[in-house]
């Protein structure tokens, strides 16, 4: 199985920087290839920093916008560059991807031809959140990463569902892709809410929202949201709901079940935590 991992950019020099030396390093099975699209980051320093990724990593390609476009619009980029058979990975400019990463959330597609996304376990996604979801934890260090991954890869689990991906990281497949079609850029032109309708639609056209409960992916995430993200955030939830009439009650009830709480305890306790 083949798949395009899109890796968005717009400024955060040394999270990126970080985000893709990982992704370089971490041990992987799977074939895969990254299309990074700098979103015509203002910081000088981004470009060439990709553009030495890139010639160092020939997984790597670099895409350049002369104009900022907005992440709905880059992440559809990668949909029209992916072949009928890649599947698409997309992976914030912020994360940390672990060793097999990619290879335990394709494990999960494999499973059968109703999953169309997967989110990883990850220190800082919302619903999938371990060791205690809901809550932001700060990214472990390296060697804690690896130990987290290790423990969950040893201790192999089925998928879980979800009511929607969570879009830090979220692997969707050529199927899935190819029937739901692109993310929807005229509501959700920014972001914010833009992955979730993609879940719902999904969804309703017969697929599974997974959790994968054997790979880890740390997310730094925002570490504060200015007034203009605010707004972007609010306006998303309004859109998605009008779309999406029943999002906060699926939402709510998956929180109140909490299917995935067994999985974390039993991860928590092998590690000792």
């Amino acid at each position: 199985m083949r798949v395009i991992v899109c890796v968005p950019v717009y400024d955060g020099f040394a999270s990126v920087e970080r985000c893709l030396a990982a992704l370089a390093a971490a041990p992987v099975h799977a074939e895969f290839r990254v299309v990074i699209i700098n979103d015509a980051s203002p910081d000088p320093r981004i470009a060439p920093m990709l553009n030495a990724f890139a010639l160092a990593n020939p997984r790597m390609q670099v895409r350049h916008n002369g104009i900022n476009r907005g992440f709905t619009w880059n992440v559809n980029q990668a949909f029209a560059a992916a072949s009928i058979d890649e599947h698409v990975c997309l992976l914030n400019s912020d994360t940390l991807v672990t060793s097999n990463w990619l290879d335990e959330m394709l494990k999960c597609v494999t499973v059968g031809e109703s999953v169309g996304t997967v989110t990883p376990f990850s220190n800082n996604a919302t619903i999938c959140t371990f060791p205690d979801f809901l809550r932001a934890w700060p990214v472990p260090d390296e060697g804690e990463r690896e130990r987290i991954a290790r423990a969950l890869r040893e201790r192999p689990d089925a998928p879980i569902d979800l009511p929607t991906g969570v879009g830090f990281c979220m692997l969707i497949s050529a199927a899935c892709r190819a029937k739901v079609g692109r993310f929807d850029v005229e509501n959700f032109p920014r972001g914010y809410g833009e992955e979730n309708d993609f879940c719902m639609r999904a969804a309703a056209a017969g697929f599974r929202n997974v959790l994968c409960p054997n790979a880890y992916v740390a997310h730094e995430g925002g570490v504060s949201f200015s007034e203009s993200t605010q707004a972007l955030m609010k306006v998303g939830g309004e859109r998605l709901l009008i779309k999406h009439p029943t999002y906060d009650a699926q939402v709510s009830d998956w929180i109140a079940r909490d299917p995935a709480k067994a999985r974390r305890e039993a991860i928590a306790a092998a590690l000792g935590t």
